[in-house]
């Protein structure tokens, strides 16, 4: 998701210029203007925009902030920047025949949304096929699949029982992985050499079972013991980490070796495999 965007064909052949900016990744709105409409001055072009369209000019002025990037002469300067969802708002109102596959990918991926509302198994198919086609084994996205199911139940009890900030789920969710695992989920993408990837997607067998394990504790711990507020939460997350972590350690002594790996699933299509 990340990067998504530059990854829509019709971005392949201009340079769209980046920033990480409040944790994601920001883009230059001129650049995807100019990508989009040929147009000689971006910029002018944006101002017309935003006045001929008063509503997407006051979600521009509302939503998209100026980041700092690199101009061609390789100096730093402040540019308007939106991030995925900030862009895709505004390439909807941009009159141009190289917008419309995006804005038709726009309308299917809408339409598809709406569908999985009515009938959820359809998002757990399309999730299916995504792990699917970028090369997963059946038996991995099994346990992904049983590990996604698991980890909504344990954050719907902890909305039940007085978790409500994102940080508390931060939180909780490092006190079971350090409990489990002996660190931290940042830590844990540090030692895989991850950045913004998601984690559990580079995890081998062993690494999602034992997560599922020290998950699905906490779950049950959580309602044998009707736990409530937050600092009872942190302590269930203890307990159900140390069970999973338990059973990780012995599992460790037995094979000599250590669950927690430095394994990363490839991103290469002419090699799906986990390697060192």
């Amino acid at each position: 998701m990340d990067e998504k965007i530059t990854k829509i064909v019709l971005f392949q052949d201009k340079k769209i210029r980046k920033q990480i900016h409040k944790n994601e990744w920001y883009f230059s709105v001129v650049d995807i203007v100019e990508s989009l409409t040929d147009s000689k001055n971006a910029t002018d072009y944006l101002k017309k925009l935003r006045k001929r369209d008063i509503e997407v000019g006051l979600y521009i002025g509302t939503n998209c902030p100026q980041v700092e990037m690199e101009t061609e002469s390789g100096k730093k300067r402040k540019t308007l920047a939106g991030n995925v969802e900030q862009l895709f708002r505004i390439i909807q109102s941009i009159p141009s025949p190289k917008a419309e596959p995006i804005k038709r990918w726009l309308a299917k991926t809408g339409f598809e949304r709406v569908q999985e509302i009515e009938n959820p198994e359809l998002a757990t198919k399309r999730t299916r096929f995504l792990y699917k086609a970028k090369g997963y084994s059946d038996d991995w996205i099994g346990k992904r699949m049983r590990g996604i199911a698991i980890r909504e139940e344990l954050t719907d009890e902890w909305q039940k029982r007085g978790a409500r900030e994102q940080r508390d789920y931060e939180i909780l969710t490092a006190e079971i992985s350090k409990a489990t695992f002996g660190v931290t989920p940042d830590e844990y993408k540090k030692f895989k050499g991850l950045k913004r990837e998601n984690l559990r997607d580079h995890m081998d067998d062993f690494e999602l079972i034992f997560t599922m394990l020290g998950e699905r504790s906490k779950t049950e711990i959580h309602r044998v013991e009707d736990s409530k507020g937050t600092a009872k939460l942190k302590a269930d997350a203890k307990a159900g980490g140390d069970i999973a972590g338990g059973a990780r350690k012995n599992l460790e002594k037995r094979l000599g070796k250590s669950v927690v790996s430095k394994y990363n699933y490839l991103k290469s299509p002419q090699d799906k495999k986990l390697l060192k």
